[in-house]
């Protein structure tokens, strides 16, 4: 039975590599998520430590950096779903990165370091739902069946989740070799990797028609209460992890006396777990509602956050850190197919919009984070993304499932 479940898998994930360009968008992928994993488990130490800011300071400056995501990359999806080619902005963003980060490296004032982070790094934030969408459309040239979609997405978040496997604790060892500044231009290279690779191994796909502006419209799909209780939940999530991310790194340091190498390893434990489990888990979207899994995501979450609060050494961290591979497998892993599912016509807006609203959880996370650190200690601060987390699932629980009765009734009164 086991060895019938293995050759299943592995069949299915070589049907995966063969679909044209995906190995190509796997690269993609792991270039991102390792650059993306260079940075932000240390972004923390970065700002209040090498720059000298203060924490409400550094959370203005983080907060920054979000709004330039959220605000270029909408600005950057309603052209990807209508006009300008997908290969064309990755490209871009890809440029923006290598800019973005070789003057991170050197920048110290907060003022520069803040203009660059809104408008570069701002840019730069589109590439992974660009990405991601247009992995979306490759699959519809391709006439992939729309019931292995959830399968296929979640391998291609395995390949991002598979950088951070090695990125953090290789991360913390160069920031103690070359510290911030060889760092950033290795996160540069990468990006530059990244835009050589679009340019040559890439091409343009061609995107779902779309009949009407209409579907672009963000309005008319949040207004729908299940849709916006999704939202909801997902940006308290997002502002729960955020704060997560940039707590963890000062309270293994200063309140449990670890050290770099530490955060390094407890942030690469759980892609070790999450690689696995994405498979499981792709393996499930197709055969369990997506809904109950993104709940079970949730709960997962609380009781992690909930534990992670009773920690007295750093060591205890590295056991609960598989199962917080075990929420992100299922949160993040399902959520771009499940939030794509809701505008299926616009995949790249349906994409966006859920980055934008993790964005804006981030946004709220970064605030957050700054100002209650001025008042409280980091291991309180635990105690705040607990609660973030736990009314997120409750969200789900009892509003996020769309109500058919009145389309249904609808039918019969048709039928009759």
């Amino acid at each position: 039975m086991k060895k019938n479940m293995f050759s299943s898998v592995k069949g299915r994930v070589m049907f995966i590599w063969r679909i044209p360009f995906f190995p190509v968008l796997f690269l993609l992928n792991f270039i991102f998520g390792l650059s993306m994993s260079f940075f932000v488990p240390f972004s923390s130490l970065f700002g209040i430590d090498e720059v000298g800011m203060s924490n409400i300071a550094f959370g203005i400056f983080m907060t920054l950096m979000a709004l330039g995501g959220v605000s270029i990359s909408s600005f950057i999806a309603k052209r990807s779903d209508t006009s300008i080619s997908r290969k064309k902005l990755l490209i871009v963003t890809t440029l923006t990165g290598v800019l973005g980060y070789t003057l991170f490296a050197f920048l110290r004032n907060y003022y520069a370091l803040a203009f660059t982070a809104f408008f570069l790094l701002g840019a730069t934030a589109a590439s992974v739902p660009q990405l991601w969408a247009y992995a979306r459309d490759n699959l519809r040239e391709n006439k992939i069946p729309s019931s292995e979609t959830p399968f296929i997405m979640n391998v291609f978040r395995m390949f991002f989740a598979l950088s951070w496997t090695v990125g953090p604790a290789l991360g913390a060892w160069l920031l103690l070799t070359v510290g911030f500044e060889g760092l950033f231009l290795l996160v540069a290279a990468g990006h530059f990797l990244a835009f050589l690779t679009i340019v040559f191994l890439l091409k343009d796909v061609a995107k779902q028609n779309i009949t009407g502006r209409d579907t672009l419209s963000v309005r008319r799909w949040i207004v729908k209460s299940h849709i916006f209780a999704n939202l909801a939940a997902a940006l308290l999530l997002s502002a729960a992890t955020s704060i997560h991310m940039l707590n963890m790194p000062q309270f293994v340091t200063k309140v449990l006396n670890g050290s770099e190498m530490d955060v390094g390893y407890i942030f690469s434990v759980p892609p070790i777990f999450e690689v696995p489990m994405m498979i499981a888990v792709g393996v499930w979207a197709t055969r369990i509602d997506n809904a109950l899994l993104v709940k079970i995501g949730y709960i997962l979450a609380f009781t992690y956050f909930l534990l992670l609060g009773l920690v007295t050494e750093p060591w205890q961290i590295y056991p609960l850190q598989i199962l917080g591979a075990a929420h992100i497998s299922i949160t993040a892993g399902l959520a771009i197919s499940y939030f794509q599912d809701f505008i299926p016509d616009a995949p790249g807006t349906a994409t966006t919009l859920y980055m934008n609203i993790t964005s804006i959880g981030s946004t709220v996370g970064y605030l957050l984070f700054g100002l209650i650190s001025e008042f409280t200690s980091y291991e309180n601060i635990i105690n705040v993304y607990t609660f973030f987390a736990g009314v997120g699932f409750l969200l789900l629980a009892f509003f996020g499932k769309e109500k058919l009765k009145s389309s249904s009734s609808k039918a019969k009164v048709q039928e009759l």
